[in-house]
């Protein structure tokens, strides 16, 4: 009868093992993105004469301190005739030195004052990004530019895509807007996190929240949001659970079919933000 036994005693040891290196294994996966959690959300591109010298575009290099201190950098873009002032919260994989093409067109095409800047961390700004540090870079560059263009914190339309929307979202519940733009905005970050690292407890671990969906039932003014059906990242689902949270009637949400997270708007889209703007006028 004990020599029955060995066979399953040794099966429940080796059971037994396997099941301690996995879970060993588990905890190390968990260590690790817990390491890497900044360093995955803020990849952070740093200045680059390339990028700078590239940019073909009239602008003013401002540079200004966020609430700290940390020295932030910006790009402004005016119009001669803006009929709005706009502030762009740009993605956590950009930097203003990307982003000429896209802020002269904002300029030219939508007839707009455009201030894009950059995070801690990022292009020729300062420090090291965390979610406290970037809400408050956002905060500085809205009064820098309200300031600038003598105007309220409130009269100032906040532009945000992927990251940024979280951005702009914390500064139109907490300073107001004259409007809204959101661009594949999410409801919070471990929301987006959790469809890549499903296997991952991350709502529990990641300490970077975001957490817009808690936020956007302070956003009073009109908002336009867009996303795409096809985005990898920040799931099309989110993007509309958060639009569907913005209070009052003054909302239209624009449905990208096929669009990824990085692709650019189709001319369908270039209307709809062409009529949301109009609509601002006083």
């Amino acid at each position: 009868m004990n020599d029955s036994r060995v066979p399953w005693t040794r099966l429940r040891r080796l059971g037994f093992r396997i099941l301690r290196t996995a879970a060993l294994l588990y905890a190390l996966v968990l260590l690790l993105l817990l390491f890497l959690e900044n360093s995955l959300l803020y990849p952070a591109p740093k200045y680059s004469e390339d990028d700078w010298t590239t940019a073909q575009l009239k602008h003013e290099d401002a540079f200004f301190n966020s609430a700290d201190g940390t020295k932030l950098h910006g790009w402004l873009v005016e119009h001669e005739q803006p009929r709005a002032i706009v502030l762009y919260c740009h993605g956590n994989g950009d930097c203003v030195g990307y982003l000429g093409p896209y802020l002269q067109e904002l300029r030219d095409r939508h007839r707009v004052t455009v201030f894009a800047f950059d995070y801690r961390g990022y292009g020729r700004s300062d420090g090291s990004p965390s979610e406290a540090g970037v809400l408050a870079d956002g905060r500085a560059a809205q009064l820098w530019l309200a300031e600038r263009m003598k105007k309220r914190p409130a009269e100032i339309v906040l532009m945000g895509r992927s990251l940024g929307a979280s951005v702009a979202v914390d500064l139109a519940a907490n300073n107001g807007a004259r409007g809204l733009i959101l661009q594949n905005a999410t409801t919070s970050i471990p929301d987006a996190a959790a469809r890549i690292y499903w296997f991952a407890p991350v709502h529990l671990l990641m300490k970077n929240r975001y957490d817009s969906l808690s936020k956007i039932g302070r956003c009073r003014g009109p908002v336009l949001a867009s996303h795409g059906t096809a985005d990898d990242l920040v799931p099309f689902e989110l993007g509309r659970k958060l639009f569907d949270a913005v209070p009052g009637p003054q909302k239209r949400f624009f449905t990208i079919e096929g669009g990824g997270h990085n692709n650019p708007e189709p001319p369908e889209y270039d209307a709809a933000l062409e009529e949301f703007l109009e609509s601002l006028k006083p």
